[in-house]
């Protein structure tokens, strides 16, 4: 068992039980074990090498600036909170603003809800999530946003009855390098083409209709907006000196007024797969969904491929298990009006 020690010889004050703001220069060690035994059944291989590197920063009494080159694991863990009891720190709730422009400017993100599980039932959770939602309201924060895991259904009511709601539920999907081979697509093919310009505005319209902003927009911490499907010069520049990528395919309507369907192609070299964004008018799931998938599997099979999908797009999801892809995560993101 780990000892998860919230003392410390320079801060007295850590020693207090009860609900406080976190302290990096004492708590990263504590926190880092808190979050390795809560997720651990949940930890990716970059969460697991964001705690070694919690630990080491903690070994050195390194605090906020050096924490924030982590990954979204340790985000926002210096504006959070924790909770000491006899003696050790046994629970930790983490936030941060959601942008700092744009639409999700003043809303704010919690992530890191946990409880030591011989700590849990007592109301710790309950009590940080207060505390982090008084913090962001006084700090003019409009809203809170936060993902939580589909099948558990005891924090979901814990954040409904702070006033939470569900958005929407979204599946990670994967499908990993070297796969088994992809399916013969039995379907007619329709054409295929790169988008033309001003064409964007009739796909912002068919993703306003499939994702609309108050049902979670384009996915997490990605709202809806036409900055998203009309990108500027300056963006094209931007992503080839970070040497990222965008290619888009559209299936048009007959007529070619219309976009009926399109898929994001997205690669960099800070990415560990290529990501994928599909959206397909309901009336044409099961087949123009599978003619993109298709072609994405092709072109990119030999790497990894993930995608973020809708979880109630179940003829969609259904295509993708059939192309091997396999479900890394089920979650409901959830909203909190603060004003």
């Amino acid at each position: 068992m780990v000892g998860l020690s919230a003392a410390h010889p320079d801060n007295p004050a850590s020693l207090v039980d009860g609900a406080r703001p976190v302290n990096l220069r004492t708590d990263l060690g504590p926190l880092a074990d808190l979050i390795e035994i809560a997720f651990s059944s949940t930890m990716d291989s970059s969460g697991r090498a964001a705690v070694r590197e919690m630990r080491a920063l903690s070994r050195m009494g390194a605090g906020l600036n050096l924490l924030s080159n982590l990954n979204d694991l340790a985000q926002g863990m210096g504006t959070g909170f924790v909770y000491v009891a006899d003696g050790r720190l046994v629970g930790n709730v983490s936030t941060y603003p959601a942008d700092s422009s744009g639409p999700l400017k003043d809303d704010w993100v919690i992530v890191n809800v946990a409880t030591h599980p011989d700590y849990r039932g007592r109301g710790i959770a309950h009590l940080l999530m207060q505390d982090t939602l008084t913090m962001i309201r006084k700090r003019g924060g409009r809203a809170a946003l936060l993902q939580v895991d589909a099948d558990n259904p005891t924090a979901r009511r814990l954040y409904q009855r702070l006033g939470f709601y569900e958005e929407r539920g979204w599946t990670t999907w994967r499908r990993n390098a070297a796969h088994a081979r992809v399916p013969e697509l039995e379907l007619v093919p329709p054409h295929i083409v790169h988008p033309q310009a001003g064409e964007w505005r009739s796909e912002y319209a068919l993703a306003d209709y499939l994702r609309p902003q108050n049902m979670g927009g384009m996915g997490w911490l990605r709202p809806l907006t036409e900055a998203r499907f009309n990108r500027t010069f300056w963006q094209q520049i931007s992503d080839f000196f970070s040497l990222r990528s965008q290619e888009k395919l559209y299936i048009r309507s007959k007529d070619e007024r219309h976009v009926l369907a399109s898929l994001w192609i997205e690669s960099g070299f800070t990415l560990s797969a290529t990501k994928l964004t599909l959206l397909v008018h309901p009336d044409y799931e099961g087949y123009y969904d599978e003619v993109l998938i298709n072609t994405a599997v092709n072109r990119f099979g030999g790497s990894a491929i993930s995608i973020e999908h809708p979880a109630d797009r179940s003829t969609t999801n259904g295509i993708l298990r059939r192309y091997g892809f396999s479900t890394r995560r089920d979650v409901i993101h959830m909203r909190a009006a603060l004003r």
